[in-house]
């Protein structure tokens, strides 16, 4: 690697909206996020699961295929 032209690796503090603190690596000092994995929906178990059934269904009706 060339000397002198990468920017500064140091300690960074990420804060979340939802007070989640972490600490980490980056070249900047300090980070705000709006969401992290410890109130995002998909992590918290909270996610609506959308249902597609049906969706082959109707695909085969569309295209008139016989599974």
């Amino acid at each position: 690697m060339k000397e002198g032209i990468h920017p500064d690796y140091k300690q960074t503090t990420v804060k979340c909206a939802c007070g989640a603190v972490y600490e980490t690596g980056s070249t900047k000092e300090e980070l705000h996020v709006d969401i992290c994995s410890k109130c995002h929906p998909f992590f918290t178990g909270k996610q609506k699961l959308v249902d597609t059934g049906g969706r082959a269904d109707k695909f085969y009706k569309r295209y008139n295929i016989s599974e």
